[in-house]
């Protein structure tokens, strides 16, 4: 028995394709693409491609985010930290008054004025001690006698505060006697304990920053080929930046990290070249 084919034209059958393929809705076929390029150039080398990198597509630039996780961790109260010192009540007003710590350091020296270091216990004598050997004629010679400590106060309360005041205007006089007092201080220093109190709270921070960067404003990621190329495709028009986070690309000795703010078009492809010029900046660690 002969078995009769009908035959449909080709072009029927394109329709029919056509009629069961997937449709896009208007929102998807307004989405646009990002392709970007990413190229380090080392000191003293030849610009290459930054090959199988992780690139994130933020909606949030990673350092608006940091500030993000910096406000939501307490930062250690600096007056508290102040209070607890086994120093002087003037040396805690003086740290207060200029909200400094570290006693050590040309900043430090240019802070202290010579009522300072008058006022401040810990900062007269250093001062004392640091010029004891390289007194020159005119420095003022103390009249204070230990005996007039029990046998007449009053007299020698007011020995000492007239030597104070001669050294005063001594300093006036001579401000680059003040310099090297720090080397006196460096017992006294409680700046390496602050620092440590404060490095406690980076590890937090970096968490925080990466955990909301990673979901919170996360809208695409992707890695670049061995050309240092990569696309993202279906993003929704809207501002973003394009981020390395916290982490940096070696090539040689650049050290780079990237926080590029593109728009995305409707229907568009936003093209981004990523080189040392617009990277955050150079690190000498990741």
């Amino acid at each position: 028995m002969r078995r009769e084919f009908s035959i449909v034209p080709i072009a029927v059958l394109s329709c029919l394709g056509f009629a069961f393929s997937p449709t896009r809705t208007p929102a998807q076929a307004n989405n646009g693409a990002v392709e970007f390029v990413a190229r380090a150039t080392p000191s003293g080398g030849l610009e290459e491609p930054v090959r199988g990198f992780p690139f994130f597509l933020l909606s949030k630039s990673f350092e608006e985010i940091n500030r993000e996780a910096d406000a939501s961790v307490p930062k250690p109260d600096k007056d508290a930290f102040i209070d607890k010192l086994e120093v002087s009540k003037e040396l805690k007003a003086w740290m207060k008054k200029n909200h400094w710590l570290q006693l050590s350091g040309t900043d430090f020296i240019e802070k202290v004025k010579p009522a300072d270091v008058i006022e401040v216990p810990e900062f007269f004598t250093a001062y004392l001690h640091r010029n004891s050997g390289y007194q020159a004629t005119n420095f003022p010679k103390s009249k204070v006698k230990s005996s007039d400590a029990t046998k007449d106060p009053a007299k020698a309360a007011k020995a000492l505060a007239d030597y104070k005041e001669a050294v005063r205007r001594y300093i006036e006089q001579n401000p680059d006697t003040i310099d090297g007092i720090d080397l006196e201080l460096a017992e006294s220093d409680p700046s390496v304990k602050w620092n440590a109190l404060q490095a406690k709270r980076g590890p937090e921070l970096r968490r925080i920053a990466l955990d909301l960067a990673q979901s919170k404003y996360l809208v695409a990621r992707t890695e670049t080929d061995l050309h240092g190329e990569a696309v993202l495709s279906g993003i929704q028009p809207g501002s973003y930046w394009l981020s390395t986070l916290d982490v940096s690309a070696d090539v040689g000795d650049a050290r780079l990290r990237w926080d590029t703010q593109l728009n995305v078009r409707p229907g568009e492809e936003a093209h981004v070249a990523l080189t040392n010029v617009n990277a955050v900046g150079l690190h000498d660690s990741p």
